[in-house]
Formats: structure tokens, sequence, C-alpha cells
């Protein structure tokens, strides 16, 4: 069992990698592996980090032997994925948007198919954009086939879509007790549907 956080911040160290490393932690029980990805570090070193869409089917030849190509290799044994972002004018950032754009090679071999998603933000505000960006995140794992969760949990809920912060979000409670549970809530039905992935070849 793996469960993969995917810090779509440019900055390793904000809000928004607070807030994917709490959700992170709740899933690290016995047996679980973890592991944290930081997107600007992949798509800055790319000669081009913007998909042109050069081939179909994507072939990944703009990535090869890259850290991007390790990522995503990475992300093809995963059972569950925390995907975070912080809030860019109402969405994404643009270093998320050019990383989940690469991988249409993933996208062409079915590899995230039946991987469970849990969505996260951070905002400068409390209600800063949180959720329109956590709705485009829940699209882009949805186009990849992944299996979402979000509201509803046995004891509490991680938010209707996902685990929203204020910055700083170290200090906000209700962000981070919400962080807690959508990670607790990956990694229980990331269990329940580990035999939906097990035709995957790594």
């Amino acid at each position: 069992m793996l469960i993969v956080a995917i810090n779509g911040s440019p900055n390793p160290e904000g809000n928004t990698a607070g807030l994917l490393k709490i959700a992170l932690s709740a899933a690290q029980v016995a047996g679980v592996e973890t592991a944290f990805m930081q997107v600007s570090e992949a798509v800055k070193e790319l000669k081009n980090p913007f998909c042109v869409n050069c081939s179909t089917v994507c072939e990944g030849k703009c990535f090869k032997d890259t850290k991007l190509a390790e990522m995503y290799k990475l992300l093809r044994r995963a059972d569950g994925i925390l995907l975070g972002s912080p809030v860019y004018f109402g969405t994404v950032s643009a270093q998320l948007k050019a990383f989940w754009d690469k991988g249409r090679s993933l996208r062409k071999d079915k590899a995230l198919l039946n991987v469970v998603g849990g969505a996260l933000s951070t905002g400068a505000s409390r209600f800063g954009g949180q959720e329109t960006t956590i709705k485009v995140l829940m699209d882009m794992m949805l186009v990849q086939g992944m299996t979402l969760v979000g509201d509803g949990h046995i004891d509490s809920d991680a938010g209707h879509y996902g685990a929203a912060a204020q910055k700083p979000s170290a200090q906000d409670s209700d962000g981070l007790k919400r962080a807690r549970i959508l990670g607790q809530r990956v990694l229980e039905v990331a269990q329940a549907t580990a035999a939906l992935r097990a035709h995957r070849q790594n």
C-alpha cells in the first residue's frame, strides 16, 4: 500500500506542504508506505514545462530521464493520492497544472485508474477560493479515472469536497483536523479497494 502526497505549491515548506504532511501522517500506519512529491522541482528542470501535445498517444519523450519521469514511475504504484494546491486566482498553481498536463502518459496506460484521491487547498483568507481550487483538483483526478473521497467519515468529515485551510495553515486548527481526516479516509478507501488495482503493471 502506497499513499503519495503531491505538493502543487512552488513553496516546498509553505502552507500547502504543511497541510499535506499532516494528511499524509494520518496515513502512516503499519504496512503502509508514504511519499511526498514537490512538483516544482520536477517542472523547473524541463526544457519545456508545458504540454504541447507533441504526440498522440503520449510517449513521454519530453520528460525522459528526468525527475518528472521518476515521479510518474512512483505514481504508477500509488494506491492513494493526496493532491494539494494553494489558491492562485481561484484555481490551482501553474506548476501543478503543468505537472498534471504532462501526465497524459499515465492516462494512456490507465495507470491511475481506481487510485483513491483526496484534495486539499490553502488560501490567504478564510473564503479565498479554496473550494473552487479543490473542485479543479477533483476534475484533474477524475480525468485519470481515480476514485475520489470527500465528505463523510465514521466520526467526522473532511469537508464537502476536501480539506481547506487559511494561512498560516499550521495555526488553522479546523483545517488541520480536516486534513487528518482526509488522509485517514484516503487510506481506508484505498485499503478497501485494493483488488481494483491488482491488474496494474508497475
